[in-house]
């Protein structure tokens, strides 16, 4: 099964970092990557730009388009993995190994996936 590791952090934590801080950090989550994908258990991976940097549309009669997410909360979705696992434990283990390669606080947030393209990669 396909499931979405979603990663949220704060912003303003994360992008205090310093270079080497981060180089060390994008470092050891590529050494989970590639576990993972030489396991042919990763999909795609995206690290998203700031919530500065958001657009969203509003839903309705009139959709709306507004700059930012304006979400009220500590935590951002800075961006996800996609891995194939099979079983949520085998999912959560792969969220804490993660963890444990970055070196922030934050959340790692597993959805199972339903794939609408049966033509893809990871179909």
């Amino acid at each position: 099964m396909l499931y979405a590791i979603l990663c949220y952090d704060s912003e303003e934590v994360v992008g205090s970092w310093s270079p080497d801080q981060e180089t060390a950090t994008m470092a050891r989550l590529a050494a989970v990557q590639q576990t993972l994908a030489e396991k042919g258990k990763l999909g795609p991976v995206a690290r998203l730009l700031p919530t500065t940097a958001a657009t969203t549309v509003r839903k309705g009669a009139k959709p709306l388009v507004l700059d930012g997410p304006f979400a009220e909360t500590k935590e951002q979705l800075l961006g996800f993995y996609v891995v194939d696992c099979a079983s949520l434990e085998e999912a959560i283990g792969v969220a804490r190994d993660l963890g444990k390669a970055s070196s922030s606080e934050g959340a790692y947030e597993i959805r199972p996936i339903a794939v609408f393209n049966p033509g893809s990669r990871l179909a």
